[in-house]
């Protein structure tokens, strides 16, 4: 019944940024860890990034380290991840996942598709 929803997803070029949202309303926040997947055509679901909201420690995948920040706006329960230096590699479906810390219980979002082209 708990559902993330992702926005911000579209059409991005090389080099370019994206900035995505993902507003989790209907959760305690602190009680989660806040992370970003996304899935290519053919590919594993990867984990993108991931925050924890009370101590704001943040990790990412090798693959984006320098480009992509993860970040939170714990008064308005939404998660974001800001994109930048975009490569074609990138493109892929996003989707926001919550983790409850107490007992791993996981909510999805619908997933936002994101495509680097020129």
């Amino acid at each position: 019944q708990v559902q993330p929803v992702e926005s911000g997803g579209g059409l991005g070029a090389p080099g370019g940024s994206l900035r995505l949202s993902c507003a989790a309303s209907g959760l305690t926040f602190s009680r989660y860890t806040m992370r970003w997947y996304r899935q290519a055509p053919g590919k594993e679901r990867e984990l993108v990034a991931g925050i924890g909201i009370v101590s704001g420690s943040t990790n990412y995948a090798d693959s984006v380290k320098g480009r992509f920040t993860i970040s939170s706006d714990n008064a308005k329960n939404t998660v974001y991840l800001q994109m930048n230096s975009l490569k074609p590699e990138d493109t892929a479906v996003y989707y926001c996942n919550a983790r409850r810390i107490s007992s791993y219980m996981e909510y999805w979002g619908q997933g936002t598709q994101v495509t680097v082209s020129s």
